[in-house]
């Protein structure tokens, strides 16, 4: 059938291409006048095909076919009509007209091809479908998670994970249960259907998971929060549906659902462009699941995120998700127990080889507010920078080296200061240290340079803070005073009109220390003890939880605030301004100078019982010239409008947190 359309189609098109065009006044004079015409056929309404009589000789215009081209049905019948009255044809003889709608063979195909397209994406899903999966496009709505049991365990277990002792325990715990659940269900425990392990980006969540499928000895599925989100509709629903059915055959076992925020966020929030959509569809099918588990059925779900927040509430409740686990960054121990897990492959020179765990000790000290995966980050780099010298080692310095290209980035060789700029940033550096030597409060210098670093870094200052966990208001004005040091000490040496743009940074971060003091903690009399906008809500709503009036008042006391110490950081600095310029000239001559340094050149710190490990050690060791890592350090004060990434340096408004 197919072929005789087309052959059709082949002969319509051949005998049209045989026919000739010709005009109106031709086929008037040459036809219809002489009485040749026998009928008359228009075509697709745009086209007259002409007909003659059999025995008719063509004349003049030759034999043939022929046709002529018209603008409207209407204006040929009235013209067609015109003519045969002017010739006198009466009405029994007039010419008939026929009307046909034909279709060329291009015609055909495009009025065909949507449906061949589609029948060809079909049958291509289908076959790449049934090549890689099995189910072809019929298995669309099927699980993509990946199974995890003895035939293809993970060789990751809890031995690799350190610095998250108290979230392996409660991971153990499903473990154990899986493992032995009689041991529980005779005194009539029930183990908790799931756990949310939270916590910021890199600080192993996903890897206590992949030690949890290594440890279990059960099938452990692990899916991730986007493999339920597909362009179809219902596939998500379908597939969660999948997943669990996948469980209930291999029970006792685990799932584990990466990034589960992808799917689980609030109903509601932004339904104004729609009300049910998929992925709503997919977190109510979520839902059913994980309260539809019979107390026989031995099965737990584990999920990560670093966005508890956003979750839905009905996610969160007891009976589906009854821990919440949270994974923060590590300490001091926790990250000594991270560094002795990343220094394990590193080939070591021999004194470190030797001593690895002071090495570690080390490391761990001079890294606060590190995630695991910055640690590795720091590890690599120090390999990274062995291999580039040639060295058949990782050496001391090299993870010196990384760790401050971690913190402030990649020396800047090729980036010359004029003498007037190195002369500003060392100054201005010189500021901040001596602040940090003669305020009581404020955290001893650990480090000052002027080598620039980074994008935007001219210098840096790095602190030595103790282990705080409450700031309290002097404690808050020497710090504020102390990052105001930088800029005080231009204005003093330099000039109140030649004051740079250096201090960008630092003004950023007091003001947001001052309007936290003043709006969040009730630290101001005149405000009172009240706190506006603590919370995440607050912020996302981007509406101002206090009045026009209160709004006055916090521009206010903040500015005055901060004037009351630039003031004392004036004050101060210009009773001190001999040592600005030792250190400044210092600074100069040695580009990075060290607390051993500072105590060389000013003495101690003049507080009594404010001497931390540092000081001892240079107490015991005074003829050393390189001092070792401090229990803690702070983040860097950076030259310019580049700040240090929020990721690894704990700015200070991170540090007001309780």
């Amino acid at each position: 059938m197919a072929a005789s359309a087309v052959a059709y189609l082949a002969y319509s098109n051949s005998s049209a291409s045989h026919s000739r065009e010709i005009t109106w006044q031709e086929f008037r004079t040459a036809f219809l006048e002489k009485g040749l015409v026998e009928k008359l056929t228009v075509v697709n309404n745009h086209k007259v095909r002409v007909k003659l009589h059999p025995n008719a000789a063509a004349g003049s215009m030759g034999g043939g076919e022929y046709h002529f081209s018209i603008g409207s049905v209407e204006a040929f019948e009235r013209k067609l009509e015109e003519a045969q009255n002017e010739l006198g044809i009466p009405g029994h003889e007039r010419i008939p007209v026929a009307y046909q709608d034909e279709m060329s063979t291009f015609g055909v195909f495009l009025n065909f091809a949507p449906t061949i397209l589609l029948v060809g994406v079909i049958y291509w899903l289908s076959r790449k479908g049934g090549s890689s999966a099995g189910g072809g496009i019929f298995s669309i709505g099927k699980s993509k998670a990946k199974l995890f049991n003895k035939d293809n365990e993970v060789k990751i277990k809890f031995k690799d994970v350190a610095g998250m002792d108290e979230a392996k325990e409660e991971i153990m715990e499903f473990v154990k249960f899986l493992k032995e659940p009689a041991k529980y269900e005779k005194l009539g425990a029930k183990i908790p259907r799931g756990a949310i392990l939270s916590g910021p980006p890199g600080t192993g969540k996903t890897l206590l998971a992949k030690a949890t499928a290594g440890e279990a000895s059960v099938p452990f599925l692990s899916v991730s929060g986007s493999e339920f989100v597909e362009m179809f509709v219902g596939v998500g629903s379908s597939r969660v549906r999948d997943l669990f059915a996948s469980a209930k055959k291999n029970a006792p076992c685990i799932i584990f659902v990466d990034e589960i925020d992808a799917i689980g966020k609030s109903r509601g929030k932004g339904g104004n462009f729609g009300g049910n959509d998929e992925r709503e569809s997919t977190l109510n099918q979520l839902l059913v699941e994980m309260d539809g588990f019979g107390t026989d059925e031995h099965i737990v779900v584990l999920a990560g995120t670093n966005r508890p927040d956003v979750l839905d509430p009905a996610l969160m409740r007891p009976g589906r998700f009854d821990r919440h686990i949270a994974i923060d960054r590590p300490d001091v121990s926790g990250r000594k127990g991270i560094y002795l897990v990343h220094l394990r492959p590193l080939r070591l020179e021999d004194t470190l080889k030797n001593d690895v765990d002071s090495l570690a000790q080390k490391l761990a000290v001079l890294t606060p507010g590190f995630s695991g995966a910055d640690i590795a980050n720091v590890c690599n780099e120090a390999a990274l920078h062995a291999a580039r010298k040639g060295s058949e080692y990782v050496q001391s310095i090299d993870f010196d080296t990384a760790i401050e290209r971690v913190i402030v980035g990649l020396e800047k060789k090729s980036r010359v200061l004029s003498v007037e700029e190195k002369k500003t940033v060392a100054y201005h550096e010189a500021g901040h240290a001596i602040c940090g030597w003669f305020l009581e409060h404020a955290d001893p210098l650990l480090k000052v340079s002027i080598i620039p670093r980074g994008a935007g870094a001219l210098g840096y200052a790095q602190y030595l803070p103790p282990d705080r966990y409450l700031l309290s208001t002097p404690q808050m004005t020497d710090r504020i005073c102390m990052t105001l040091g930088g800029r005080v000490s231009e204005e003093i040496f330099f000039g109140l009109e030649n004051i740079t743009t250096g201090a960008q940074d630092d003004l950023q971060k007091i003001t947001r220390m001052a309007f936290e003091a003043c709006a969040n903690y009730g630290m101001n009399d005149v405000i009172g003890p009240v706190s506006y906008g603590g919370d995440r809500a607050t912020k996302e709503n981007w509406t101002k939880p206090f009045s026009e009036k209160t709004a006055e008042m916090l521009d206010f006391e903040v500015r005055k605030m901060i004037t009351n110490a630039y003031e004392r950081t004036r004050t101060l600095l210009t009773e001190h301004r001999g040592d600005v310029e030792k250190v400044a000239q210092l600074l100069l001559d040695k580009e990075v100078i060290t607390r051993e340094d500072m105590i060389n050149l000013l003495g101690k710190r003049p507080f009594a019982g404010r001497s931390d490990d540092m000081d001892k050690w240079l107490d015991e060791n005074r003829g050393e010239k390189s001092a070792p890592p401090p229990l803690e350090s702070p983040p860097p004060e950076v030259e310019g409008p580049t700040p240090v990434p929020a990721a690894i340096a704990k700015t200070l408004d991170d540090t007001l947190k309780l």
